[in-house]
């Protein structure tokens, strides 16, 4: 994310130091590259251009990633789409000015009142994960004199090699139509008159770092789509979903996005079909970090603890995936500075309550800290536990840096609540 050294002010997002965000906006503080950003969606775009797919393919941002406003309104100036998964990101997207029509929704378990709003803002489509939804939304569509654009989420039973918690391909996830029942789930679609069948959408996971599972999910998607053309249900789009990993560990790289997708983008010479992607981490996750500051250094008999500012409520990943962020200090390490092992914990009441195990760390009460990787699923999953305000974000462009969204107030907190008369 173009975090450099610059001598004796430590570490910086472009040009811009990490100890003075710190001191202008407090901590803990989640910190984006635009250039980074940027540099993230254009790998997509570039690689399509590349298989002369450039107009035929979309890139729709995952908005669950993160969904500042600021990040959508970037995304949404270099032509990028959106997926989304409720109402909420879709009045997210809208309000940062993206395009009704390059929105694709997705998500198990859509309301009716989410339904009719997607329609009336004239989203590309939607992605239905059951017989029941594709009944819901004709009626809907209906009772609006409407026709919903719809395409299936087809769940290929393909093993993504990834966390559990983010694997969605297999047969005992709960997203998607089963492969073996998608054909004539099609056909039932093509006969509901307020339907207008318009693809066919596939997400096997997140975090992948290996492109054969993909590769392999988009041979079984062809396949069908073959299948549904030989008997009359011609689709328009292809969506083949998101997934690609980024590199948490920095001895452990992902792969060039030009190299993930190629395998993929391969199948498609000669197809008549567009194509979409629907990128969440890759695009925002190596754009990002947690700024941080210890509080206390605990040593004890068995571990030794650095207490920071941030906490689980902060960034939740490694609570609840046991995810690995890199951790390093933010000014530069003396030459008489002694490393140790520490746990890098938070204030709130939890034994869980970490952000990384056993660091090797030359630390200081008072020091700064910068979580790594954390632009995605970072943000995207504050809470406010233990009555903590959210953090701050600031975007650094250049020289310049940018609050895209101010801390909370602990009064906000309870704003909505009263008591008892």
């Amino acid at each position: 994310m173009g975090l450099t050294h610059q001598g004796s002010r430590g570490l910086h997002v472009e040009s811009v130091a990490l100890e003075d965000i710190a001191a202008r906006f407090g901590t803990p503080c989640y910190v984006y590259s635009r250039l980074a950003l940027t540099a993230a969606y254009v790998g997509y775009r570039d690689a399509l251009m590349a298989h002369g797919l450039g107009e035929r393919a979309l890139v729709c941002y995952a908005a669950k990633a993160n969904s500042n406003l600021a990040i959508l309104k970037l995304f949404a100036d270099l032509g990028a789409g959106f997926d989304i998964v409720s109402g909420g990101e879709l009045a997210r997207v809208l309000a940062a000015g993206g395009s009704a029509d390059k929105i694709v929704f997705s998500g198990v378990g859509k309301s009716r009142e989410e339904m009719r709003l997607a329609l009336e803002a004239g989203i590309h489509c939607f992605n239905v994960e059951s017989t029941s939804e594709l009944e819901q939304l004709n009626e809907l569509a209906g009772g609006m004199n409407r026709r919903a654009p719809v395409s299936l989420r087809v769940n290929p039973d393909v093993d993504a090699k990834t966390h559990p918690y983010i694997s969605t391909g297999l047969k005992t996830a709960k997203f998607g139509v089963a492969f073996d029942q998608a054909f004539d789930t099609y056909r039932r679609a093509a006969t509901l008159p307020h339907l207008a069948v318009k693809g066919i959408d596939c997400h096997i996971g997140s975090q992948l770092l290996d492109p054969a599972p993909a590769a392999e999910a988009a041979d079984k998607v062809l396949a069908l789509v073959d299948r549904l053309a030989a008997a009359g249900i011609v689709l328009e789009h292809i969506d083949l979903g998101g997934g690609m990993g980024i590199q948490y560990r920095r001895e452990e790289p992902a792969p060039a996005t030009a190299d993930y997708l190629a395998p993929m983008l391969a199948k498609f010479t000669g197809r008549h079909e567009k194509l979409i992607f629907e990128p969440g981490r890759s695009l925002v996750g190596n754009a990002g970090l947690l700024l941080t500051r210890v509080q206390v250094l605990k040593p004890g008999a068995e571990k030794h603890f650095a207490v920071v500012d941030a906490a689980m409520n902060d960034l939740m990943r490694p609570a609840l995936y046991d995810a690995w962020h890199d951790i390093v200090p933010v000014a530069k390490v003396g030459a008489g500075d002694t490393a140790m092992p520490y746990e890098i914990v938070g204030p709130v009441c939890e034994s869980g309550d970490f952000l990384g195990h056993d660091r090797e760390l030359a630390l200081q009460e008072g020091g700064l800290l910068a979580v790594l990787s954390a632009g995605a699923y970072g943000m995207a999953m504050a809470s406010n536990y233990n009555s903590r305000p959210r953090a701050a974000e600031v975007m650094v462009d250049g020289t310049q840096t940018h609050l895209i969204r101010r801390r909370e107030s602990v009064a906000e907190l309870f704003a909505l609540e009263s008591v008892l008369p």
